[in-house]
């Protein structure tokens, strides 16, 4: 099953070299996502040099994997926001979206880029597949509330397209992500700054700063960890796996269909399901194109992950007969106890910006934006709000243990079950299987040309034994998320080294 998202194959990133020597900057930043392209372009744009640090291609494995919804509306309904919080708080919430959206059009004004912005409104409305009891009510609070806190909404009895119950939000936008951070990119490097691909973050350390990538050093005054979950850095171990504790990765699924032109609003739609669904609707030459995702599941707990993109389609086609699927792909979402984001400082002039949940292009934004403020000792609306040091409500700690009950179930369960085979004759080209061979536990995987990658199953995070997921070809950490290529590199963290060797005996 081909699963590039359809935002890398309609569009090329530009190119760049791997690092080559060493250098001094104002700014490291590790990842270039759209956090860390983004905190990049706007340190630049504030007299910064900068070097941009990415391990793969620019562009972010989990950017790449978005649906670009741009809105204020956060995954936790207004009014549990200020069931939790309050109404002030839950303004600042709402209004760190809003900013981040302001920026990125203020971006896109800047640099004249042509990425698909369009201001669009968005429909919270009742569960495609059945409204759940208390809809009604809820979905006529949030309503009440948004406008009390001076977000324009209106309570619907019927919501176009799904025929449901909902609220407009009007005002929201989306854009084609890769086409903006390609435009991004392009405004970085010159002048003392640097982006620099297939290098990999090593060791933070020193006084001045150095970050260490293969064998050269990067000297620099403030390093912001903008990868999808923080490496430590200079945070010591413990706090750095204690913080990674706090942050549950889900798989969301989306997929990408033709549907007849004019069949619905250009516009963006999510419903009150849980997991919910989110969709999008983008007019095209001859057709509309619909983006349409859910089914999240924790990261690796899944037996059957293509199985989503099936539940997907049938889905969508309850409101489009005609859809023609034409790309399927996964992306995560990160959760946090309260969920709000984590963006601050995590060791001395050491920046991180995480937990975004399905708000990652406005709370990705809005941590780059929070990161030049940081670095220049500005006072930050949000600072505090979003402190990752922050003490979560008391309501919050059942949450925590709730998903991090999954730690020790896995890691016991993994390590104890059964094997799924003996003998390599059992594995098929493109698949990968937990084989027990000589004795040792092995994940093995077969190319689509017969050649067999050898790797060790246990997760160099925090000791769990990855499953294989059939759908996008990764070795997938049911515990804490982490992702690896079938030939057990990292693709997302919390884990920062690969796949160990497989450890059998040498003949």
């Amino acid at each position: 099953m081909d699963t590039a998202s359809y935002w890398t194959k309609s569009v090329s990133l530009p190119r760049f070299k791997k690092i080559s020597k060493d250098c001094a900057v104002d700014v490291v930043i590790v990842g270039a996502g759209i956090t860390g392209v983004t905190a990049a372009y706007l340190f630049k744009k504030a007299g910064c040099t900068v070097a941009l640090l990415e391990r793969g291609r620019c562009g972010g494995f989990d950017t790449a994997n978005t649906t670009a919804h741009l809105t204020c509306v956060t995954d936790t309904r207004l009014h549990e926001l200020v069931k939790k919080f309050g109404k002030n708080i839950s303004q600042l919430v709402w209004d760190a979206g809003r900013a981040a959206i302001d920026q990125i059009f203020s971006n896109i004004q800047a640099e004249k880029i042509a990425c698909d912005f369009k201001w669009v409104p968005g429909y919270l409305h009742a569960a495609i597949d059945g409204g759940q009891k208390d809809d009604h009510a809820t979905l006529r609070e949030d309503a009440h509330l948004a406008n009390e806190l001076g977000f324009p909404a209106e309570w619907l009895e019927s919501a176009p397209l799904v025929n449901r119950e909902g609220v407009q939000f009007p005002h929201q936008a989306k854009f084609h992500p890769l086409k903006y951070l390609s435009a991004l990119l392009r405004a970085i490097p010159g002048k003392g700054s640097y982006v620099f691909e297939k290098s990999e973050a090593g060791e933070i350390s020193g006084k001045p700063t150095t970050v260490k990538s293969g064998k050269y050093k990067i000297k620099c005054s403030f390093v912001f960890l903008a990868t999808h979950t923080p490496l430590m850095g200079k945070t010591n171990l413990a706090s750095a796996t204690l913080f990674q504790t706090k942050l549950f990765l889900y798989t969301s699924y989306a997929i990408g269909a033709k549907i007849p032109a004019g069949s619905a609003p250009e516009a963006s739609f999510w419903d009150t399901a849980k997991p919910y669904h989110y969709l999008r609707i983008d007019r095209q030459r001859g057709n509309d194109y619909a983006i349409f995702g859910g089914e999240d599941h924790k990261t690796g707990q899944s037996d059957n992950p293509g199985k989503a993109y099936d539940r997907l389609e049938k889905t969508l086609k309850q409101l489009f007969p005609s859809a023609k699927v034409d790309a399927r792909w996964s992306g995560q979402v990160i959760e946090t106890p309260d969920g709000l984001p984590y963006i601050g400082e995590s060791a001395t002039r050491q920046f991180v910006a995480t937990g975004f949940g399905g708000n990652g292009m406005t709370f990705g934004t809005l941590g780059a934006m929070m990161a030049v403020d940081a670095f220049h000792k500005r006072k930050n609306p949000w600072a505090k709000l979003f402190d990752i040091h922050r003490k979560e409500i008391v309501r919050t700690a059942w949450d925590y243990l709730r998903e991090n009950k999954d730690y020790p179930y896995y890691l016991l369960r993994d390590w104890m079950g059964k094997a799924e085979g003996k003998s390599l004759r059992s594995l098929a080209r493109n698949q990968g299987k937990i084989l027990e061979l000589d004795g040792h536990k092995v994940a093995a995987f077969r190319d689509e040309h017969g050649k067999v990658s050898l790797r060790s199953p246990v997760c160099t995070h925090l000791g769990c034994i990855v499953r294989w997921n059939d759908a996008e070809k990764t070795w997938d950490c049911p515990c804490h998320g982490s992702r690896f290529a079938a030939t057990g590199e990292v693709l997302s963290g919390p884990a920062e080294e690969p796949l160990g060797e497989a450890g059998l005996p040498k003949k």
